[in-house]
């Protein structure tokens, strides 16, 4: 399977969330296949990574959007955060404080975007300003629509300076959604998470499922394309998110730069200490 191909929302299209399926097994056998296709894809990733951040002219954007308990801290524990933390870095995007509402919706995300060599991934981002904010009125549509084009040029001018996005829905249905909230409060060491404003966000179910449509056919683009990701198997999940991640990493093909000394000498020197270390 083309996961690229099979997940990305062309630029435009329209979506229907509710006819996109939350559970498939994909090409795989079971989960145990689905596993090992996931590492294949890390190690991949690692090693591109490495590369990325020696190069030093290319960088990684990836957000994650998605209903709560779709999985998204789970893709960065489980297959993001394999890579090199000295070249990667997670942003959790929360409410904005009071300094932050005092600016422009993308005051506090610019500075988070990743330097030439690295790797930025939002859990949450700029989008919760056109997804939030219109569920619960908290600004008129004459400030949340004009959003869309903002969004597309600040995401523009991120490709135009090197730096390729990948932005990731992980989509789940309102049945597996609370399952997992069930595991949450039967399981003590997950309590931290239970908060009462989810069970409002499914209240809230449609609207919010038609403020991520908007957002996908207004907001993915050919330098920024949006993927919604099946995500009730988490093993399919990572699969594909991690296949994804590694295909675009490949296609920037990082190279290590050129030798700017003298391997000769370096090499005498080498054989001068080695010397000096028998004595």
């Amino acid at each position: 399977m083309d996961f690229e191909k099979e997940f990305r929302i062309k630029p435009s299209e329209s979506v229907s969330l509710k006819k996109r399926e939350t559970k498939t097994k994909g090409p795989f056998e079971d989960k145990a296949d689905a596993v090992a296709a996931t590492e294949k894809n890390i190690a991949t990733i690692q090693d591109l990574q490495y590369r990325m951040y020696v190069e030093a002219k290319q960088s990684l954007l990836i957000v994650l959007q998605a209903p709560d308990a779709a999985g998204k801290d789970g893709v960065i524990r489980k297959v993001l955060g394999k890579m090199n933390p000295q070249g990667c870095r997670t942003y959790p995007f929360k409410a904005p404080s009071s300094v932050e509402r005092a600016h422009d919706f993308l005051w506090r995300i610019h500075s988070c975007t990743p330097a030439r060599g690295k790797v930025a991934i939002f859990n949450r981002s700029h989008y919760e300003d056109v997804l939030v904010v219109r569920v619960q009125n908290l600004v008129p549509e004459s400030v949340w629509r004009p959003r869309y084009e903002i969004i597309n040029d600040f995401e523009r001018n991120l490709a135009a300076n090197g730096t390729r996005i990948l932005k990731f829905y992980l989509h789940i249905s309102p049945e597996e959604q609370l399952e997992r909230f069930r595991k949450r409060l039967e399981n003590p060491s997950k309590h931290w998470k239970l908060n009462p404003g989810d069970y409002e966000a499914r209240n809230q179910w449609n609207d919010v499922r038609r403020a991520y449509e908007d957002a996908f056919e207004h907001c993915s683009t050919k330098y920024a394309p949006w993927y919604v990701i099946p995500a009730d198997h988490k093993w399919f999940r990572d699969a594909a998110i991690s296949s994804i991640v590694a295909k675009t990493l490949s296609e920037m093909d990082p190279q290590f730069p050129p030798v700017d000394v003298d391997l000769d000498e370096i090499r005498r020197l080498y054989d001068l200490a080695k010397d000096a270390q028998k004595i």
